[in-house]
């Protein structure tokens, strides 16, 4: 059996939405230590793949992280099969808060050197000494205590659109940026009751460790992250400290937690909160647009771009010939370019 799906994105797509199957979306992760990484991936590959399971999956020696959808028909022979497994004994599974559109068309699994990419080469260092985990309850109610420090684990395009009410919002690009900055933003206070928080808590888990590797006594990280919150928030009407939504890294590229708007159009600056890709293929900046905007540029974040996929297909393959893909793909608004950009 081929152990990798080579089929173009675009036909998959094409294909799920047309077959009328419901999934759900599911996010867990575990630091966990695997002898044999390759071989595990090709493992869960053959046995996802049968089941119909979509999605992206990293593996390394330091556990595995996934955010995937699985057709709801095999939902419980999922459930069984990762019960087959001591890493996935007693794991929390988070399901997503609301499921507007298919998350994944494609299984990919990786192998990496780490589940999350942190650039900490102190060999002194272990994920292992974790901070407590607080339920969404207990996070709240530490929430509220006069001195408490609360910061967002995420990148800057995550946090723009929501977060916790008083946290603080690092501007990164990158989970590798944010942990050296945090702690330099917050030395002298390594006594203060810290609070953190990410998407799944796969971050801020390992985030807490580091925290405590630098000194800070006191440490918590919200178990589950925002997805488990939300959704504790909804089935236990607890009053949600997240205002906004959050932010996913799969094709719906968000979830409403509640509906406030904190953020705005990149292109006119009204109120809005979707995070699109620019449709030219040679740019593909993930920003935000309102519906107005989304109309007059056509799915674009520039006037250049929008004349660019007006060229014919030829014209536009040879201009992008040799280009880097990507680089300003998570920029926010960042990018000169942007209308938005020239206005402020």
């Amino acid at each position: 059996m081929q152990l990798s799906n080579k089929v173009d994105k675009r036909i998959l797509k094409e294909s799920i939405q047309n077959s009328g199957i419901a999934y759900r979306t599911i996010s867990f992760y575990r630091y966990y230590r695997i002898e044999n990484p390759q071989q595990f991936r090709d493992e869960l590959f053959r046995a996802w793949y049968a089941m119909g399971v979509v999605g992206r999956i990293y593996i390394a020696s330091e556990g595995i992280n996934a955010q995937l959808a699985c057709p709801e028909t095999h939902l419980e022979i999922f459930k069984t099969y990762l019960d087959l497994f001591p890493i996935f004994k007693k794991i929390r599974l988070n399901f997503a808060v609301e499921e507007t559109t298919v998350s994944f068309y494609k299984l990919k699994i990786l192998v990496r050197e780490k589940i999350v990419a942190d650039g900490i080469d102190d060999p002194n260092f272990s994920v292992d000494n974790t901070a407590p985990r607080l339920s969404t309850k207990e996070f709240n109610e530490k929430l509220e205590k006069e001195g408490t420090i609360v910061v967002d684990f995420r990148n800057h395009y995550e946090s723009e659109v929501g977060h916790f009410k008083g946290a603080i919002l690092p501007d990164v690009d990158t989970f590798r940026e944010q942990l050296p900055k945090v702690v330099e933003q917050l030395k002298g206070k390594e006594d203060k009751t810290i609070l953190m928080y990410c998407t799944g808590g796969i971050r801020c888990e390992k985030a807490s460790a580091y925290m405590k590797y630098q000194g800070f006594k006191e440490v918590y990280h919200l178990e589950g992250g925002i997805i488990k919150y939300a959704n504790d928030c909804k089935e236990s009407e607890i009053e949600s400290k997240f205002i906004g939504k959050n932010f996913v890294f799969d094709e719906r590229l968000g979830e409403k937690v509640t509906y406030d708007i904190i953020s705005n159009c990149h292109q006119c600056g009204k109120p809005a909160d979707t995070h699109t890709n620019c449709v030219n293929e040679a740019c593909h900046l993930l920003f935000i647009q309102c519906e107005e905007c989304k109309a007059t540029y056509e799915n674009c974040c520039s006037e250049a771009c929008q004349e660019f996929i007006h060229l014919d297909i030829e014209t536009q393959k040879s201009l992008r010939k040799g280009q880097k893909m990507g680089q300003n793909i998570f920029k926010k608004g960042r990018a000169e370019h942007l209308p938005f950009q020239k206005k402020s």
